[in-house]
């Protein structure tokens, strides 16, 4: 396996992993990618990084933020919650000391997208245990990003990209897609990562659009989707009553036939529901 390239006076990544005692934890959601050409692909496929402000979360060892770096990353900002990788990354730090600027923190607890100033691109292999809720809460600010050039499970992956029809759309697609464009970009085996996680992980490209694909407020359109999902093998008419409202005047409004069932909704009928249910709320 080969690892990223490392500048002057920088030690190799298995170094530095074997130095800070750098064990990957589950609970962090941890699996380092320690292959060269992987993470040089994953650098390149953020595109131009030059004039942007690149942020990374999760920077274990460093290997990406190495290669963003090299790739053109003239201010980056990275986050990490593990102490011990804080540790590790103080070569980098020194190397990049006008460059790289590192925060200790949850990033769960940090508003990203105040961070440098437009554009920004966020580039990161994302724990696992987390990636949903860190995608979801970036896209309340989704014009915050040029664009999101993100790893997740591949099945999360799926979720993200899938359309009305797929087994895979669900409430994740409705809500990802109605804020951006996303598409799958690569998979990348289990075995590219140490330690080797037990799914295949997926690099998605996530481009935020200027504005929503249709109109809808945001609380209104999670809670129609959390009830049609909730129940999707049901007809609409059916599990859309634990809205606690009479399913047939919303559906009416929103065009939207009764026996309809939630995979076969697009996101603009989705986003009319959801405005029918605000709208008699």
């Amino acid at each position: 396996m080969a690892e990223t390239a490392s500048p002057p006076d920088l030690p190799p990544l298995r170094e530095v992993i074997a130095t800070h005692r750098l064990g990957a934890r589950k609970a962090l959601g941890q699996n380092f990618l320690l292959d060269r050409n992987l993470i040089d692909r994953i650098a390149r496929a953020a595109g131009p990084l030059a004039g942007h402000w690149v942020i990374e979360v999760g920077p274990g060892p460093g290997g990406l933020t190495r290669a963003l770096l090299a790739a053109g990353a003239e201010r980056l900002i990275a986050i990490e919650r593990d102490r011990r990788c804080v540790a590790a990354l103080a070569g980098l730090l020194a190397a990049y000391p006008d460059r790289l600027r590192l925060i200790a923190a949850d990033a769960l607890a940090v508003d990203v997208a105040t961070l440098g100033s437009p554009p920004r691109k966020l580039v990161a292999n994302l724990p696992y245990n987390v990636a949903t809720p860190l995608l979801l809460r970036w896209l309340t600010e989704a014009e915050a990003f040029v664009s999101l050039t993100l790893m997740f499970q591949k099945e999360v992956a799926q979720r993200l990209v899938a359309m009305p029809g797929d087994p895979a759309y669900g409430r994740l697609s409705i809500i990802v897609q109605w804020r951006a464009k996303a598409r799958r970009l690569f998979d990348v085996p289990a075995r590219a990562f140490v330690p080797a996680p037990k799914v295949t992980s997926t690099l998605v490209q996530i481009d935020p659009r200027a504005e929503p694909l249709a109109p809808a407020p945001r609380a209104a359109l999670e809670r129609v989707t959390r009830a049609a999902f909730g129940q999707r093998r049901k007809m609409l008419r059916s599990s859309l009553k634990t809205l606690g409202l009479d399913p047939g005047p919303l559906l009416d409004a929103a065009g939207i036939a009764p026996t309809a069932r939630a995979e076969t909704v697009d996101i603009a009928g989705f986003c009319a529901l959801a405005r029918a249910y605000a709208a008699a709320k």
